[in-house]
């Protein structure tokens, strides 16, 4: 049973801790922008939070969500080229609530309603640096293996 997940802005690794060890390591991408907690500021908020929500079971991999729905499309190389600007949200969503008022839970920090996520994104985006608007982007596989692994609930820990 998953203890927690570690997510470090500075290595761009998410880490999955079950009985007090690290038991998988998986590349993430976190916000070209940096850490920070203010509505609107395309940051990925630090802190601890917890899986609010799990979004997407059953759905194929590389399906597109949009809305925290998914829209029946499937991404490919073809569709990306198609709408380049589009920000993908594709497999799966862990949809992140904050644990700390007045730091990511509450007002204009609050990670839930910046729609904060740990979701999939086009493979190729994860380049081992920052890149997303605040999310937490990581390979379709890896997503889907995490999705499977955790319950809602699971805290998140995500520091620089």
């Amino acid at each position: 049973m998953t203890d927690y997940l570690d997510i470090c802005i500075a290595t761009q690794q998410l880490t999955v801790y079950e009985g007090g060890d690290s038991v998988q390591c998986y590349p993430v991408s976190t916000a070209r922008k940096g850490a920070g907690e203010l509505m609107g500021s395309e940051c990925t908020p630090t802190g601890w939070h917890k899986i609010r929500a799990k979004i997407g079971d059953g759905q194929p991999l590389n399906s597109v969500f949009v809305g925290r729905r998914a829209t029946g499309e499937i991404y490919s190389a073809a569709l990306g080229k198609q709408q380049p600007q589009r920000d993908w949200i594709l497999t799966r969503i862990l949809w992140l609530g904050g644990l700390e008022p007045g730091k990511n839970r509450y007002g204009k920090v609050d990670t839930t309603w910046r729609y904060i996520y740990i979701h999939g994104c086009p493979d190729q985006l994860m380049n081992g640096s920052p890149g997303s608007h605040g999310c937490i982007r990581m390979k379709n596989a890896d997503v889907l293996e995490l999705f499977n692994r955790i319950k809602v609930g699971v805290k998140v820990y995500i520091h620089e």
